[in-house]
């Protein structure tokens, strides 16, 4: 029974020098980070910037903004959402520009190395 925990500790250990060799652990801890980032920018997206880009809109929204396109085929419509893909690309600036900020002051600091 002794091998059996040596060998357990053993893949313990080595897992654990895993971790800090490939650091797995700081890339979890900016994962989570960065998700909770993206929820705080969906929603500044979202509740703000929209709404204050809608008060010049009729539609009184960014996001609603849209065509519709109706088929010559079927007649059926199709509605192509561009104030959504507008809000998106907004949404993807911002992240991009914060993890640019955060790159910056972790070069700085000496953190990043790249």
């Amino acid at each position: 029974m002794e091998k059996a925990s040596e060998k357990k500790r053993g893949f313990v250990k080595e897992f654990m020098d895993f971790l800090q060799t490939f650091g797995i652990i700081g890339l979890a801890i900016a994962f989570i980070i960065g998700a909770a980032a993206s929820a705080v920018v969906n929603a500044l997206v979202k509740d703000l910037i929209n709404p204050l880009v809608g008060i010049f809109l009729p539609s009184g929204n960014l996001s609603s903004l849209n065509a519709t396109v109706t088929s010559p085929v079927s007649q059926k419509p199709a509605a192509f959402l561009y104030g959504d893909f507008i809000s998106q690309v907004l949404y993807f600036i911002i992240i991009a520009i914060v993890v640019f900020f955060l790159y910056k002051q972790l070069k700085r600091t000496g953190f990043a190395k790249i």
